[in-house]
């Protein structure tokens, strides 16, 4: 008994000897511009990574983080449709919940030189709910070259820029609409190989290359529901400072090609001015397209109390979902009675842009965005009709949205959220205009 009180103790010992809290931090830590992907190894020589619990074993670090993110929202319409943490329940306008509260276990494991070989990811993520797994995942890294290493289990999919920043780190309370449409939760089961330099002096640290297989329904289905799997690949362009300037920037472009096996003879696409039914027997089996092509860059700007970002991203491509709804399916999607639904497949494009500033101080910023989604490209306004078998899915959005974040210590930002969401005006029944679902948000975030 002795023995075990003495292990234990040690152990804890050792846990609040390894990485104690800095109380000379910054507020708010700088981002890294690089390494504060959803993909990447968290590193511990940011102010991020030393206020993590790290306990140092025989073989490796094991370390453990964790943020809770309580808030309350207020929408204009009870049971108004949203895009900023999910639909309102149908008589109210106001709720509280927790968005996020994820904990989350890194284990690092090195080789005889101290370079990094093996990296283990473990997270959880727990409201009101219920928990679930969010990644679990494992890396290899070759130390021969240190210039690749490989990746498996649970995790980001590597696209764009808004996809991977960490919502610990994102100053926005959600993802676009866009992202959360094409690639709900962000994450995937499969393989990633990556082209990443780690030598101190690499001559080509600034670049970046990712390329993945992935099941392709993402974390919102069970299992993989068809044979065809999504190739998603990123080019990047890491933390490049701009000679005698206080500008650095950095950029990515990416490409995803994906697809639905199709289990309906019949399935629709858009042509002759309307949503057409191609029926044929050679449609069953059919890969239908999931093909984006995205382009992203995010420019920082040095001032004397704070910096001022500029962050955008571009992606189009074709989008495979039903004529009800453009989100990509978790499961294979049925009708009302439980038969085989048709697919749609549309053009689509989207596009954000954010502008951040600090003012005054690191602890107080500006944030203001700017998003669409168009879902089908080759049709707008009051051509968008359901005579043309068109429905609330083929609508357009352009959403506004602006607010304050307050960095009140190291541990906890409060973050003041106002969003104007405004749809195309339609020949749709309930959207000739736009719809009543401004809504604000207040949050609070907790982190460790």
């Amino acid at each position: 008994m002795k023995k075990l009180l003495l292990i234990g103790g040690t152990t804890l010992m050792t846990a609040s000897a390894i990485w104690a809290q800095d109380t000379k931090l910054d507020v708010y830590p700088k981002r890294n511009m690089g390494n504060d992907l959803l993909i990447d190894m968290i590193d511990t020589t940011t102010a991020m990574g030393k206020k993590m619990l790290s306990i140092a074993t025989k073989f490796g670090n094991i370390s453990f983080s964790g943020y809770l993110q309580p808030q309350f929202q207020y929408i204009q319409t009870p049971g108004a449709a949203s895009y900023n943490g999910g639909d309102f329940a149908p008589n109210s306008d106001n709720r509280f919940r927790i968005r996020r509260g994820r904990l989350r276990m890194d284990y690092t494991g090195y080789d005889s030189k101290g370079r990094p070989s093996a990296y283990f990811v473990l997270q959880f993520d727990g409201t009101e709910r219920g928990v679930n797994v969010r990644d679990f995942w494992g890396r290899y890294y070759e130390n021969e070259l240190e210039l690749f290493h490989f990746s498996a289990g649970m995790m980001a999919r590597p696209f764009g820029f808004e996809l991977l920043y960490s919502s610990v780190n994102r100053e926005a309370p959600e993802r676009g609409r866009m992202s959360q449409i094409l690639m709900n939760t962000e994450r995937d089961l499969g393989f990633m190989f990556s082209f990443a330099p780690r030598k101190k002096n690499a001559k080509m640290k600034w670049l970046g290359v990712d390329v993945g297989i992935y099941n392709g329904q993402g974390l919102t289905g069970t299992q993989e529901f068809d044979s065809h799997k999504d190739v998603v690949s990123k080019l990047s362009f890491k933390k490049i400072h701009i000679p005698n300037s206080r500008v650095q920037f950095s950029a990515g472009v990416s490409y995803f090609n994906g697809g639905l096996a199709s289990q309906n003879n019949t399935y629709y696409r858009y042509s002759n001015d309307m949503m057409i039914a191609d029926s044929a027997a050679k449609n069953t089996g059919k890969i239908l397209p999931r093909q984006y092509y995205g382009a992203d860059a995010q420019v920082q700007i040095s001032n004397k109390k704070g910096w001022t970002e500029f962050r955008g991203e571009y992606i189009a491509g074709k989008q495979t979902g039903t004529l009800s709804t453009t989100i990509t399916p978790g499961s294979y999607p049925l009708t009302s009675t439980g038969s085989i639904a048709p697919l749609a497949v549309r053009d689509f494009n989207g596009a954000y842009f954010y502008y951040l500033q600090h003012l005054g101080s690191t602890k107080h910023q500006l944030v203001l965005k700017y998003d669409w989604y168009d879902p089908n490209t080759r049709v707008s306004g009051n051509a968008v009709s359901t005579a043309k078998n068109l429905t609330a899915a083929d609508v357009k959005y352009n959403t506004f949205g602006g607010g304050y974040v307050y960095y009140v210590t190291p541990n906890l930002k409060v973050t003041l959220w106002y969003e104007h969401p405004v749809n195309e005006k339609t020949s749709i029944k309930g959207m000739e205009n736009d719809l009543k679902d401004d809504n604000f948000t207040c949050r609070a975030q907790f982190s460790f």
